[in-house]
């Protein structure tokens, strides 16, 4: 049995690299979310605005994870 290490690397440095990303999505939109519960801080519209980019990032990673799925299945 061989094992092909440097296709075993590669394989590990792509699924960190996107679980960080992943993570870091998912961390923006809930910064975002979080943003229009303070009080006090910009007007109607930054609180649109950080509503539409939380939600843009979480529609990001709801996509990775279908196409991981999507992966998997096929």
């Amino acid at each position: 049995m061989k094992i092909d290490w440097a296709a075993l690397a590669s394989v590990f440095g792509i699924s960190l690299v996107v679980t960080v990303a992943l993570v870091g999505l998912f961390t923006l939109g809930i910064t975002g979310l979080a943003k229009q519960v303070r009080t006090g801080q910009g007007g109607a519209g930054s609180h649109a605005l950080a509503r539409t980019g939380a939600y843009a990032c979480f529609a990001v990673c709801a996509a990775a994870v279908a196409y991981g799925i999507y992966l998997i299945v096929a």
